[in-house]
């Protein structure tokens, strides 16, 4: 597990799973200040012991002058489609755990953002003392500022989330030439093997078109993915005799927040599942096929 997949895991752990109401709780006459100061001082300390902790795994040797070292080049960026989506999630579920104060949804929305953007910066600072291991990536610090502007922007300009950041994920073949790196077993492989991930961006058609007769539920998704990267480099990957290329998808999504429910753990199950693109008809493009059909891409 990578040192940001841990952080992200624990921080969701903790965090990611509030009772949702899509507006500020109707019984609250005015904010509770009182609630949202002991959320604010429950994640600084939930965060901190998380950043020791990556301290002692993670950054054993002494730290070193600061220094940068951009990795934008590897792994075809689909990692940096990782820190995109793990921002903007991170953005998603604290924004949802401010409005049970009663706060605004702009307030909500503007909190949400700066956790999503607080929350992963001190890690990549730490990477720069830890040269030439890691080192301060830039293209990494770019995709965890994307994330919490994606997400609050959409909030500035609409009110509302009408383009989702999803993921997906396929067991593939690849894992087994090179364990060590893409993992051994297949926990290890949904965090390693980039081959088989997929990263989404899911656009609520009735969003764009209310008019439209079309469900309010229904997404179209355009998805991201890689493959034959058994190395972090192109190269590398190459002279281990694959041929590494990208693949582009477009398929049909659940925007599973539109499901209208009143039972409140049915809209928590429903806004922790709108983080996973579900399977569907897809059709892929790639420079080595051309398009490809799939039944049922995961």
């Amino acid at each position: 597990m990578s040192k940001k997949a841990f952080f992200v895991t624990v921080y969701f752990l903790l965090f990611g799973r509030p009772i949702i109401a899509q507006k500020p709780d109707s019984t609250l006459t005015k904010p509770n200040y009182r609630a949202l100061h002991w959320i604010f001082a429950g994640e600084t300390i939930a965060y901190a012991g998380t950043i020791y902790g990556l301290n002692q795994t993670w950054y054993k040797s002494p730290f070193g002058q600061f220094q940068f070292n951009d990795d934008a080049h590897e792994w075809l960026q689909i990692d940096k489609m990782g820190h995109f989506f793990s921002a903007y999630q991170i953005c998603r579920h604290t924004a949802a755990v401010y409005k049970k104060t009663g706060i605004s949804n702009k307030q909500a929305a503007l909190y949400g953002a700066l956790s999503g953007f607080i929350f992963l910066t001190p890690i990549e600072l730490l990477d720069g003392f830890q040269y030439p291991e890691y080192g301060f990536s830039m293209s990494d610090m770019a995709a965890n500022v994307l994330g919490p502007s994606l997400y609050l922007g959409q909030h500035a300009l609409w009110g509302e989330e009408r383009i989702q950041p999803k993921w997906s994920f396929h067991y593939t073949s690849l894992a087994a030439q090179r364990p060590e790196l893409l993992g051994r077993t297949y926990g290890e492989r949904w965090l390693k093997d980039y081959n088989g991930q997929t990263y989404w961006l899911s656009v609520n058609l009735s969003a764009f078109w209310p008019q439209s007769r079309l469900p309010k539920w229904l997404n179209v998704s355009l998805g991201y993915g890689i493959q034959n990267m058994v190395a972090a480099e192109v190269n590398k990957s190459k002279a281990l005799g694959f041929v590494p290329f990208r693949q582009y998808y477009l398929s049909l999504d659940v925007d599973f927040k539109r499901i209208k429910t009143r039972k409140k753990w049915l809209k928590t199950f429903l806004f922790m599942l709108n983080t996973l693109k579900i399977p569907a008809p897809t059709l892929e493009w790639n420079r080595r096929q051309g398009f490809v059909g799939h039944a049922l891409y995961f």
